[in-house]
């Protein structure tokens, strides 16, 4: 007989069930802070379409008066279509390449209405226009981003619309506005990577990312609007030296903004953890990319075989041809060349100014003159004068001390980066004081858009945040109050100025009576 051990034999067991996705609860103070601004609805694209078309329709109004360049149009139109012509400026009085002293994107960008109108005034003001409207949209969006509120952002557009020295360089053939506009655009960027990177942030900690926990590393994704705001950077120093300022300023915006958004998510190391991140390689890359795409700017010089110093090596040293890295030594050269120049500029101008009288407008330009229009009185005047909204240029001091105190007792990195962008528009010019040189107000213009994001966050502390006070609150009416008055005596203060704007012919006296400053702004 066989022995053997009897068993049991039982059902296998099933496979135990896969562990729930943690899904952790993020405080709703952190919530707050990461949390993306709620999608424009409806009022707001009908707020920010009805203002961009109100700036628009205001610059268009008899765009081509005056039929003659004015000012510095006699530069930039006939160079832009030197570009569209040759690929370089060029003089044609003896068939020479032209030196010039400014790179060339503004002109390209002007030679674009050249092309599409032909050369005429209304074909090279044309893309300022354009430019002007399109940054005005895009400050109405970044407020928006930026203040959560329609009202707002409404205000920061309409403010914009409605200044003067916004209102004049859109409608001239000069390089500011359009340096202006790329730093609009990278700032616009620069607001929507904040907003995308919080956001991720947000997301990794619902997700059950614990931020705490030392040697985590959160997988933020591509920040494309990161490499935007760099690319605009470079366009807007392909316009004019300046906007070397604006990468600077920027590349620290970044970094810091990352830094915040890593204290808010309860990253414990959060200063050593954003050391060791992309932002700092980031911090170092926008440099990079800004210089890259600078260089590629000049695409047209170094096509070009006739482009000024485009050969000045070879032609210093008897060579019979440019060695392969003789681009870019020329292309160094004629830079130093160029430095020189606006380092040493220091010939006196009668419209010539210093950058501390810019915000009191203590010497506007006089872009164009002209007595012989009828305008049915004895004297007649048409003048356009590049002079900024004084209500609202006499505002931006008050604001700016306002939008400091705010930036300390409420801790705003947003207050700060409108500070920061105002006064780097501005305060780098006083370095060039000592050495006399030759300035001009229009050279703070991309200072514009921020000093009015500085009156809009002061507005906006004067209303009152809408979710904290009932609509029929005393301190809410007040406020409303206040604001609406302030934009309605703006509004006011343009209309009165608008003559004198547009080159529109009025009486001598009329024309005196706006000269509040009396020969400062004569």
């Amino acid at each position: 007989m066989t022995s053997g051990v009897l068993t049991q034999t039982s059902e296998p067991e099933s496979p135990a069930p896969a562990p729930e996705p943690t899904v952790r609860v993020v405080p709703d103070i952190v919530r707050r802070r990461l949390a993306r601004a709620p999608k424009g609805g409806l009022n707001f694209w009908l707020v920010a379409a009805l203002i961009t078309g109100v700036g628009l329709l205001l610059r268009l109004v008899n765009l081509a008066h005056p039929k003659d360049v004015i000012f510095d149009e006699v530069y930039y139109a006939n160079e832009a279509q030197d570009l569209l012509q040759r690929g370089v400026e060029w003089n044609p009085e003896d068939n020479t390449p032209q030196y010039v002293v400014h790179p060339p994107i503004g002109k390209w960008m002007i030679g674009i209405g050249e092309q599409l109108f032909g050369y005429n005034s209304f074909g090279w003001r044309i893309s300022a226009v354009t430019v002007g409207a399109i940054s005005i949209l895009l400050i109405i969006i970044a407020a928006y981003k930026l203040f959560r509120s329609t009202i707002l952002a409404g205000a920061a557009g309409l403010l914009m619309s409605l200044d003067g020295m916004h209102f004049v360089l859109s409608r001239v053939a000069l390089l500011d506005v359009f340096l202006m506009f790329w730093i609009v655009v990278a700032f616009f960027f620069l607001v929507l990577d904040r907003e995308q990177r919080r956001a991720r942030w947000l997301r990794l900690l619902e997700d059950g990312f614990d931020a705490s926990k030392p040697g985590l590393r959160a997988r933020l994704g591509f920040p494309w609007y990161r490499l935007l705001c760099a690319i605009s950077l470079g366009l807007a120093c392909g316009v004019k030296w300046s906007g070397i300022y604006y990468v600077a300023i920027f590349a620290v915006a970044i970094w810091l903004f990352d830094l915040s958004a890593r204290r808010s998510a309860g990253v414990k190391h959060w200063v050593l953890d954003t050391f060791l991140s992309t932002a700092s390689i980031w911090f170092f890359a926008i440099f990079v990319i800004a210089l890259v795409v600078y260089i590629n700017c000049w695409w047209g010089w170094f096509l070009s075989d006739g482009g000024y110093f485009r050969h000045w090596y070879a032609e210093s040293n008897g060579l019979p041809h440019d060695r392969f890295i003789d681009p870019l030594v020329n292309l160094w050269h004629y830079h130093s060349e160029a430095y020189a120049f606006h380092t040493g500029l220091s010939t006196k101008h009668q419209y010539q100014s210093w950058p501390w009288q810019w915000l009191l407008l203590g010497r506007p330009v006089a872009f164009y003159w002209d007595q012989s229009g009828p305008c049915g009185a004895p004297s007649c005047a048409s003048e356009i004068l590049l002079l900024g909204t004084p209500l609202l240029w006499w505002s931006f001091l008050p604001a700016l001390v306002a939008l400091g105190w705010l930036a300390v007792a409420r801790r705003d990195g947003r207050a700060w980066l409108i500070m920061a962008g105002a006064l780097t528009g501005i305060l780098p010019w006083f370095n060039e004081m000592p050495e006399h040189r030759t300035m001009f107000y229009f050279y703070c213009l991309p200072a514009e858009p921020f000093l009015v994001l500085a009156v809009v966050y002061v507005l906006g502390a004067i209303l009152g945040p809408a979710r904290k006070l009932r609509p029929n609150s005393d301190q809410r009416l007040i406020g409303s109050i206040i604001v609406g008055a302030y934009m309605l005596l703006v509004a006011a203060c343009f209309a009165y100025f608008y003559p004198i704007y547009a080159g529109m012919d009025i009486s001598y006296t009329q024309w005196f009576s706006r000269m509040w400053l009396g020969s400062r702004w004569v």
